[in-house]
């Protein structure tokens, strides 16, 4: 039977790692474009981030997404998203 404690060890360790994406996916935008975009602004699902920010900032990002991208593979390996909305 499997303890409860184990279930909430297995949730944190996800909830760690998304928090690592999403702080992995601002530390590469900053870098690539210099835009500061805060951890509530990004989310990630189904291996898709969805940014919650200006439509100019946006059209800056998808401008060097293939760049952004590139770094995010290098950071975070297969478990990097692909694709941006």
């Amino acid at each position: 039977m499997i303890e409860i404690k184990d279930l909430l060890l297995k949730f944190n360790n996800l909830l760690i790692s998304e928090n690592f994406k999403i702080d992995s996916i601002k530390k590469v935008i900053f870098e690539v474009i210099g835009l500061k975009i805060k951890s509530e602004d990004i989310k990630i699902k189904n291996n898709i981030i969805y940014l919650n920010i200006k439509p100019i900032y946006k059209n800056e990002i998808f401008l060097k997404k293939e760049e952004i991208f590139l770094k995010l593979k290098e950071s975070l390996g297969k478990k990097a998203p692909q694709k941006i909305i």
